[in-house]
């Protein structure tokens, strides 16, 4: 016997709504239907109501009912009350009730939770966190995020924000991310590498091949680093030791099973890996940090999808 339930994955560059079969009494998941659109080319209100038609839509054409529907969105949130608050990304999206407008439209429960939350909560029940009671996904995209798996639970904190640890701060100057100077986003993430790279650039005299691209990227740094460019390999191997003072904080205070990382990490793992592991070494108490091992999300670009729908499933079984 299945299970259906619905998702949304609401981000910067597309949005999605997915519908999703879950065989009963398991966590073997199928993608029955997806929908996507570009975030850039409609209001929030005619992106809400275009995805919540193909929810509708994509029930009909399956004969079915979905249980519940998971929100996935980049915060700030306002998890009690249904709103998403402005997230830098998402222009225009001020104070967004869409857990009630889903709610009207669909008449079922909605849930909504952070995008580092939910893919937590995807790579717990579908992906490298599966069997482990403790585990924290880093999100390591544009920005970088946690979600926390704590004694088999997410855990979310007294007002929705536990897991901000691209917030703490590392060096007293530094690229900026989250809003401050050398800050652990500031050195890992996509947008971190981009603006460490211009910093190292400015200061570097060498010839390379950086100097000639306009606009850097993590994207193209990854590229040139490959290619044996020596100042690209520095910029990840200084993100690399950073990653490396991060999750060693993480494992001395959680004592997780896995970190799980996505984003950049996925792409680009052998360019963090040694200097990675040499701080960890350092830094991590080794009756920790043996016990935890450090992986690639499983999920991929895929996600948002089962991200939205593991929210869907966790609210139906928490009822909150």
């Amino acid at each position: 016997m299945e299970k259906y339930y619905l998702g949304l994955d609401i981000g910067g560059t597309k949005c999605s709504a997915v519908l999703a079969s879950i065989k009963k009494g398991t966590n073997c998941i199928t993608i029955v239907s997806r929908f996507e659109i570009p975030t850039a080319d409609y209001s929030y209100l005619d992106t809400i109501n275009l995805l919540l038609n193909h929810c509708i839509m994509m029930q009909e054409m399956n004969n079915v009912k979905a249980i519940s529907l998971g929100i996935s969105c980049g915060g700030p949130l306002d998890v009690d009350k249904g709103l998403i608050l402005s997230p830098p990304n998402l222009v225009g999206w001020e104070k967004v009730p869409i857990v009630q407008l889903c709610k009207d439209r669909l008449s079922i429960p909605v849930y909504l939770q952070n995008d580092a939350n939910a893919g937590a909560m995807a790579e717990f029940l579908f992906g490298a966190g599966q069997g482990c009671q403790n585990m924290i996904f880093l999100t390591f995209g544009t920005g970088l995020g946690a979600g926390l798996i704590l004694n088999g639970r997410l855990y979310t904190g007294a007002s929705n924000m536990a897991g901000e640890i691209g917030h703490v701060r590392l060096t007293e100057d530094g690229p900026e991310g989250y809003g401050k100077k050398g800050s652990v986003e500031g050195y890992c993430s996509g947008s971190g590498i981009a603006k460490l790279g211009r910093i190292m650039r400015e200061k570097s005299n060498e010839k390379t091949d950086l100097a000639q691209i306009k606009t850097l990227s993590a994207k193209n740094i990854a590229h040139a680093a490959e290619n044996g460019d020596p100042l690209s390999i520095a910029i990840y191997k200084e993100s690399g030791k950073r990653l490396g003072q991060t999750l060693s904080i993480l494992i001395d205070i959680l004592n997780p099973e896995k970190i799980i990382i996505g984003g950049v990490f996925v792409k680009s793992r052998n360019l963090f890996i040694s200097v990675m592991e040499e701080v960890i070494k350092q830094e991590a108490l080794d009756c920790s940090a043996s016990h935890c091992q450090i992986v690639p999300a499983r999920l991929g670009n895929q996600i948002g999808d089962y991200a939205s729908i593991a929210i869907a499933i966790k609210g139906e079984f928490d009822g909150v």
